[in-house]
């Protein structure tokens, strides 16, 4: 029997990668850089914080929670800044095609995670092909003591990791910064129109590098939490699926607002697993048509917004188009 109490949770955990990943492509996107190669940067970040808890766990040392949380927290980081510093020297410095250069980034991040992922595998000599950090799993689930105790109360609002409740954080402070602050603005004006922010004395190089390192690192941040906490520190290769593509589908859904994406993010997450709770028996055929669903939801979102013509609905005017500033 379908439980909303069961599968608002596996639905709310579903989706915290989305949520951050559709986060860090609202920065990006807001600064005019359409970043198509943020499934590849959620790749990236998540095998750098899974080397970095296989090298700590494999160490010798006595296991610290803290530092547990911490080497993978960096590591990832480190990597998604990495993937953010290539795109923008590619298409800030050298302004190369963005459509391109994003999907080679996609390209090359699915490898480069295939082949560490395989390459540690194969240290760890595993009959399975997957790596399994338990350790660093255990201490990323961590959840609120008394949540146990609180009943459905408990259950639906306070029995997930502080990391979910972290990426709920940082989109709401993004949203705020972005609506509600000077940096915002400018960032904003970047771009909408950058040739008038340039003329207003708004560093242009600086305001894109800024936005799309740091949209890179939260949307690291989403693949590192999908491999600790809700794959159980489970690390397979092409695990992933669709879901960066989802997040980037997201940004359209929640008309790039990041605090809309929370809740739309949920939605999502719902969708994606939906098919798991309906019955239908051995109708897989059937089961694949409610995989269909979020990518339904987002082609009637996008044919709504364009039928309304709504400019705040609108992305920014300059997405996707390098800037020359000897043409302004």
């Amino acid at each position: 029997m379908f439980s909303l109490v069961t599968f608002i949770p596996r639905a709310i955990v579903q989706s915290i990668p989305l949520l951050l990943g559709c986060v860090g492509e609202t920065l990006n996107e807001k600064s005019g850089s359409l970043n198509l190669g943020i499934p590849g940067v959620m790749y990236v970040g998540a095998i750098c914080g899974v080397i970095g808890s296989f090298m700590y766990e494999n160490s010798g040392a006595a296991f610290s929670p803290v530092i547990g949380l911490l080497i993978p927290i960096i590591c990832c980081m480190l990597g998604s800044l990495m993937m953010g510093l290539i795109f923008c020297f590619l298409t800030v410095t050298l302004r190369a095609n963005q459509n391109v250069t994003g999907l080679a980034m996609t390209t090359f991040g699915v490898g480069f995670g295939n082949f560490f992922g395989g390459s540690i595998i194969k240290l760890t000599g595993a009959e399975v092909p997957s790596i399994a950090l338990s350790a660093t799993s255990k201490a990323f689930k961590a959840t609120i003591p008394f949540a146990s105790k609180a009943g459905v109360v408990g259950k639906l609002l306070l029995s997930y990791s502080f990391m979910t409740y972290v990426a709920i954080a940082i989109a709401i402070i993004t949203h705020y910064v972005l609506k509600r602050t000077r940096t915002g603005l400018e960032l904003r004006a970047v771009g909408e129109n950058p040739a008038t922010a340039d003329a207003a004395g708004i560093n242009i190089n600086r305001y894109k590098y800024f936005s799309i390192c740091i949209g890179c690192m939260i949307a690291g941040i989403g693949g590192l939490y999908y491999v600790l906490d809700y794959a159980s520190g489970v690390w397979s290769n092409d695990a992933f699926g669709d879901r960066g593509w989802l997040a980037i589908a997201l940004v359209i859904f929640s008309i790039w607002r990041p605090n809309w994406a929370i809740w739309e993010s949920m939605l999502f997450g719902g969708l994606y697993i939906l098919y798991l709770y309906i019955p239908t028996g051995t109708n897989f055929a059937v089961k694949e048509i409610y995989k269909m669903f979020p990518y339904i939801v987002t082609i009637i979102v996008l044919i709504a917004i364009s039928i309304k013509n709504k400019h705040e609905n609108q992305p920014p005017e300059a997405l996707g188009l390098p800037y020359f500033r000897e043409d302004r």
